[in-house]
Parts: structure tokens; C-alpha cells; sequence
């Protein structure tokens, strides 16, 4: 396993911008995929986007347009960019290592504790 924890939540206008970090450590952080999350209240836990180590990317067919995947390996940092963002993005986001360095066919182990989002219409 690895260390994770989020920041960059807040409250933000509907149309408006938000970054999300994720700071990582451990021996194997920088061997393993990472990933964010993301559950709105009542609901189900959601992939929002995941990252190899060599950067390859996935994410959820309905936010590609609208969030940014990235990650600094010498840092063991993750972030999300998030754009034009609506009500319904109101999730708590999580960060999320996976147990091998790439994207396919995820096994996520490690996870964080959350950073709200909160877009207010």
C-alpha cells in the first residue's frame, strides 16, 4: 500500500475551474498507477480518470471533455483538472493507487481520504 492524501476541494462557481492534488509516498508510490475517484452523497463511488506511470490515460466517457489527468513521478504527485464544472460534479473526490504500474484492467488498493467539491449553481 500506499500514503495518499488530497487537497485542492472547495467551493466553485458553476462554469469555473478546479485542481486537485494528490500527494503519494511509500517505496512502490511511483510504480503504480494512480487514479481519482469520486461519490456524490447516495451515491456510488465513480471512476473519474486514471494515469499510468508512462502516462497513459482513461477516463470516464462523460467527464473526458471536461477533466485532465496528469501526474509528476519524481514528485509522487497526481493531480485532476477539472473545467466547466456543473452541480452535479458535488462529489467527494478521491485519489487512488492502483498495485501495478499501468492502467489496464485495474486493481486499485490504496486510497485516500477525500477533498470535497462543491459547484454551486
Amino acid at each position: 500500500q500506499v500514503q495518499l492524501v488530497e487537497s485542492g476541494g472547495g467551493l466553485v462557481q458553476v462554469g469555473g475551474s478546479l485542481r486537485l492534488s494528490c500527494a503519494a509516498s511509500g517505496r512502490t508510490a511511483s510504480n503504480r498507477a494512480m487514479g481519482w475517484f469520486r461519490q456524490a452523497p447516495g451515491k456510488q463511488r465513480e471512476l473519474v480518470a486514471g494515469i499510468s506511470v508512462g502516462g497513459l490515460t482513461n477516463y470516464a466517457d462523460s467527464l473526458k471533455c471536461r477533466f485532465t489527468i496528469s501526474r509528476d513521478n519524481a514528485k509522487n504527485m497526481v493531480y485532476l483538472q477539472m473545467y466547466s464544472l456543473k452541480p452535479e460534479d458535488t462529489a467527494v473526490c478521491y485519489c487512488a493507487a492502483d498495485t501495478k504500474p499501468w492502467v489496464v484492467g485495474t486493481t486499485y488498493e490504496s486510497w485516500g481520504q477525500g477533498t470535497q467539491v462543491t459547484v454551486s449553481s
